[in-house]
């Protein structure tokens, strides 16, 4: 595949943040998009912000059946698509209780994974190359995996408690930020387990560092109302005094970096935009961290989550395979 040619990109995550930044570039060289959006109008407000020539589909990660719903009409088109971008995450640090998905599922791992498993699990075979955004924070031993409680799911016994379970582990007690880094350990077993499925497929991990835009919507609009000062502080401290931070433009061209030349390279990768000092950043092929790297976990994770996903839906909803 050459830069040159159209290719048709599904997106998760992309009416705002990164994903909005990396639509507009592959809608600049010539790519086809899908964008799966909340509701109908964050669909027309993609489209304005984009172009009348994106296809916009309703699904709201927060809802299974909403997903399983928009998955039928992907599938009936029967035209494949060249990179399933699985973009879209959510976090609410700050806040002491949890929240919950239409299925009753702890809302971080409803969206983050749940979500994107069920249109893995079911676009797998009808895409080239899968790409996820992940996070470092997954793993315990880098800068932003060693602030507050490390990421660890344990012996996932709360997918087995099902709904209501408010950590994987199920013995934590609830810390939403903890809730958000094992949601992202959640991302790297799953692209280990679709490579594992598929071994020809390009599987792309990727960790974009700390993007904190100027917004006040995107990625961090949960904490800020849980702690609009302390987050102001921290964003301000993190971008414009110790240069921690990188942009959102420039996170999502490296979205579109490793979609262009990673989609020929068969099998699974995990790369990190690592911070070599203020304002510096460097983005390379990178080793996850152990629990990461554990196979088996990531069979279990899949296998639990597929059963949990299907406990969760009615027949109708489960009729594509």
């Amino acid at each position: 595949m050459t830069t040159a040619e159209k290719r048709h990109v599904l997106i998760t995550g992309a009416s705002s943040g990164i994903g909005l930044e990396a639509a507009k570039i592959l809608l600049a060289r010539g790519d086809a998009l899908t964008v799966l959006c909340r509701n109908a109008e964050r669909a027309d407000a993609t489209r304005a912000a984009l172009s009348d020539s994106v296809q916009t589909c309703i699904a709201d990660l927060a809802d299974l059946k909403s997903v399983a719903q928009a998955i039928e009409p992907l599938l009936q088109n029967h035209m494949p698509f060249d990179a399933l971008v699985l973009n879209a995450g959510l976090q609410y640090a700050g806040h002491g209780s949890p929240r919950w998905s239409a299925q009753g599922v702890e809302l971080t791992f409803a969206v983050n994974h749940l979500a994107h498993q069920l249109l893995a699990e079911r676009l797998k075979d009808h895409t080239r190359a899968i790409v996820i955004t992940a996070s470092e924070v997954h793993n315990p031993s880098t800068g932003g995996g060693r602030v507050g409680l490390p990421a660890g799911l344990g012996a996932m016994e709360g997918l087995h408690q099902g709904p209501g379970a408010p950590m994987v582990d199920a013995e934590s007690r609830f810390n939403a930020d903890k809730a958000y880094k094992d949601s992202k350990l959640c991302n790297l077993l799953m692209a280990q387990e679709i490579h594992r499925q598929r071994p020809g497929m390009p599987v792309v991990a990727w960790s974009p560092g700390l993007v904190i835009p100027r917004t006040s919507g995107g990625f961090f609009r949960n904490s800020r109302q849980a702690n609009p000062l302390g987050q102001a502080l921290f964003g301000f401290v993190a971008r414009d005094v110790l240069r921690l931070t990188e942009s959102v433009e420039r996170a999502g061209e490296l979205l579109v970096k490793l979609i262009n030349e990673q989609l020929r390279q068969p099998g699974f990768s995990y790369w990190s935009n690592g911070l070599l000092g203020p304002g510096r950043h460097q983005l390379k092929p990178t080793e996850p961290s152990e629990e990461a790297n554990d196979r088996e976990k990531a069979t279990m994770l899949w296998t639990w989550s597929s059963e949990l996903i299907k406990s969760v839906l009615t027949p109708s909803d489960r009729l594509s395979k």
